[in-house]
């Protein structure tokens, strides 16, 4: 083993290369940022006075003398380049990490764009003459290092097992989890202890969450009128189990059927995924609506009146099962794949027919990936607004509550924060009940040894039941779609339906001019801006939930169940709160990101961070530990041993990750609707706007464009990605 004294020179070019940086921010960078204007346009009066000047210049000269406890604790962790390893040396970097970090922070959450942000302090400390804008990029940058810097003291003080990479990571990544999740979250969850008057108030939150129409249960004809918290409870516990089993059932079909039907169901399950949520919800009203097709077959052949039937907690139940199953198939995909058929084959050398086998040794094996596919469907559900808006009639949840708490001409804050503190409650029992059922159990398939097994095919009562559960939901799925995408080729639909490409040239027309091609289409930009907006964000939320996913997994420090439930905070929070969150947590100093293209990207990354998360850690469960051990044994490094041995085996997990992150930032509605502006407009709130005026041929045809795009992007992902070698052999089946 190599003597820590030999490491120095190295470590100790870290920690320079870290105060260098440091002393760049406030240098070399304009340290806030300038309304309409990036960084770079600026940078060129960064040494002279003014708005865009340094940090240094910003204390010394423009009356902001706070800005001097970054730059100490810079120079106070540069102590520790002088002192030997050890308590001592890490005392000074956590010392000038930690108290330069929240000096900033504290400064820039007490002084604002009008002196102080609280009143408090403003009567115990006078007005103060001279106030702050949003952090730019040298005070970003400052930020990062002084985290880094606090993050290296504790691995040099023996925490994380002395890995300064692992001891950045879980820093760096609580730090992202506290500032674009947490914070943003408690601050408008705090609304609910307020009274109308704006003081606080805990009879104010439990009047508000503790009423009849929230939990009452009333008796009425034809059954029982529930509260609106248990409809949400209900839907979610229905929505969790029908979304795992048919996921679980279509993974195993595509991992252990008929090769020549997993192409086709692939893609069919993959086709509500990559399609914005109310063209499923469209494509089901002219199927099972009042004027629907069924109900039109069914006046005609049997003379029943049409009625609205559909419309309600079955309507909603049906359109989240076409939602969210294909998340549930992406994460059992990969866990199904990893089951190692070396078990299997022991079970059946011990004269195990295939139904012991599957049941006693393979379905016990896929539990971590069953319970991560029934979490993430609940906490989905929870937080799904479009699909009962659409077609919930008069059954109400939670997370259409508050949208119209917020933006109906009530505009209730405190009601909408009570009922978002129920949506947390539950998505935290949930949360809990998994950790309790996994508990320490091991459920490793994938070791260092060969594995060059046939994996077993799959028991005649399964293949029974796919066939009758899994295929029909697949044709029913096509149905829908071929619905749906119709009216992108009709002219008016339910009046003339003449074929037409109309609605595309309107859309994405094009045109010759004078110095070249014209996008002359009307949603052209919409469709630039959200392709590089998602494609920013994708790669970006990928990484950094696979990487939370192996710090949960393979390192264990103190506050990690905390750590965890913060990472999948966003989910229990509706789109629309967590929009709203954002823009009342980054609409003031320090962070002034509201109107910008950099607040929808933070959007996306932590919106659709957690499925990252829960597709990771069903992975990293499979993966014997002493993969990693012998990589270190080898003196390869953490991020050798992450780069050459992990990736390559979970790469399942990160197609899932990267393929949602994707196309969810591609559709979502509810969680930026409140973020977008003329700039940045988005493709569904173009298509949302086209629907407002009646065109659904247009946004019908726009939807029919994303679809084609996002399976093309699809494609590519898992063509770079690559599938996972395990060395196994195939297996041949000539039936399902």
């Amino acid at each position: 083993m190599t003597h820590p004294l030999h490491r120095l020179p190295r470590t100790h070019a870290a920690l320079t290369g870290w105060l260098a940086l440091g002393l760049l921010a406030y240098l070399g960078l304009p340290w806030y940022a300038i309304q309409d204007t990036a960084w770079y346009e600026v940078w060129p009066k960064v040494l002279s006075a003014g708005d865009a000047a340094n940090g240094v210049l910003q204390a010394s000269q423009q009356g902001r003398p706070w800005l001097w406890v970054g730059l100490g604790g810079m120079l106070l962790a540069g102590v520790a380049l002088f002192k030997p390893a050890g308590r001592v040396q890490s005392g000074w970097l956590i010392a000038g990490g930690l108290g330069g970090a929240l000096g900033l922070l504290v400064s820039g959450f007490s002084i604002g764009a009008k002196g102080w942000a609280f009143q408090g302090l403003n009567e115990a400390l006078g007005p103060l003459s001279t106030n702050q804008f949003g952090m730019g990029i040298g005070a970003f940058v400052a930020l990062v290092v002084l985290v880094m810097l606090f993050s290296l003291g504790l691995a040099r003080r023996g925490q994380f097992k002395g890995d300064a990479l692992v001891a950045a990571s879980v820093v760096g990544c609580s730090v992202l989890l506290l500032l674009f999740i947490a914070y943003p979250v408690t601050r408008s969850l705090y609304g609910a202890f307020l009274d109308d008057s704006g003081h606080g108030s805990l009879g104010a939150w439990l009047a508000r969450t503790f009423n009849a129409r929230i939990w009452g249960l009333d008796c009425v004809a034809g059954g029982v009128r529930c509260g609106v918290a248990w409809n949400t409870l209900f839907l979610g516990l229905l929505t969790a189990t029908g979304t795992t089993v048919l996921g679980t059932l279509m993974a195993l079909m595509a991992e252990r059927g008929n090769s020549r039907f997993q192409g086709p169901l692939k893609l069919l399950a993959m086709l509500p995924i990559i399609t914005p949520p109310f063209v499923v919800g469209l494509g089901l009203i002219l199927l099972f609506g009042r004027a629907g097709v069924v109900n039109q077959v069914l006046e005609y052949t049997l003379g029943i009146e049409p009625t609205r039937w559909f419309y309600g907690w079955l309507g909603v139940w049906i359109a989240q099962m076409f939602a969210f199953t294909p998340i549930a198939f992406l994460i059992m995909r990969g866990v199904v794949q990893g089951v190692s058929p070396s078990l299997e084959e022991a079970a059946q050398t011990l004269r195990a027919d295939r139904s012991q086998t599957f049941f006693s040794i393979t379905l016990p094996l896929l539990k971590p990936g069953l319970a991560n596919a029934f979490l993430v469907g609940f906490i989905e559900s929870l937080a799904d607004f479009g699909n009962p808006v659409v077609v919930g009639g008069q059954f109400s949840v939670l997370s259409t509550d508050i949208f119209f708490a917020i933006v109906g001409a009530q505009y209730d804050q405190g009601r909408a924060a009570s009922l978002a503190w129920i949506l947390t409650g539950f998505a935290l029992t949930v949360f809990a009940l998994q950790r309790a059922m996994l508990g320490r159990n091991h459920f490793t398939t994938v070791s260092g040894k060969g594995d060059a097994g046939i994996p077993l095919a799959l028991p005649d009562s399964v293949r029974r039941m796919i066939g009758a559960v899994a295929m029909p939901w697949m044709a029913f799925t096509l149905v829908v779609y071929l619905f749906a995408f119709a009216g992108g080729f009709v002219q008016t639909w339910g009046r003339d339906y003449t074929f037409t490409l109309q609605h595309f040239q309107t859309a994405f027309g094009l045109e010759w001019g004078p110095f070249g091609v014209v996008w002359a289409g009307t949603a052209w930009n919409s469709l630039f801006t959200t392709l590089k907006l998602a494609g920013g964000a994708a790669p970006v939320t990928a990484m950094l939930g696979l990487l939370i996913a192996y710090l949960l997994a393979r390192t264990e420090f103190k506050g990690q169940a905390l750590f965890e439930f913060a990472a999948l905070l966003a989910f229990a929070i509706p789109g629309t709160v967590l929009g709203v969150s954002y823009i009342m947590a980054f609409n003031v100093p320090p962070f002034e990101l509201t109107g910008t293209s950099l607040i929808i990207m933070l959007c996306f990354m932590f919106r659709n961070l957690p499925v990252g998360v829960r597709a990771g850690t069903a992975a990293f469960r499979q993966l014997d530990r002493s993969l990693d051990e012998a990589s270190q044994m080898l003196r390869a490094s953490t991020w050798q041993t992450l780069r050459h041995v992990v990736l390559p085996l979970i790469k399942p997990a990160l197609v899932a990750a990267l393929i949602y992150s994707f196309v969810r930032a591609m559709t979502t509605v509810s969680a930026v609707i409140f973020l977008v502006t003329a700039e940045n407009e988005l493709a569904t709130t173009y298509i949302i706007g086209r629907v407002g005026n009646g065109d659904y041929g247009v946004a019908l045809a726009y939807c029919t464009v994303l679809i084609i795009l996002m399976s093309l992007a699809m494609g590519l992902i898992q063509w770079l990605v690559g599938e996972r070698q395990l060395g196994r052999r195939a297996l041949h089946l000539s039936t399902v």
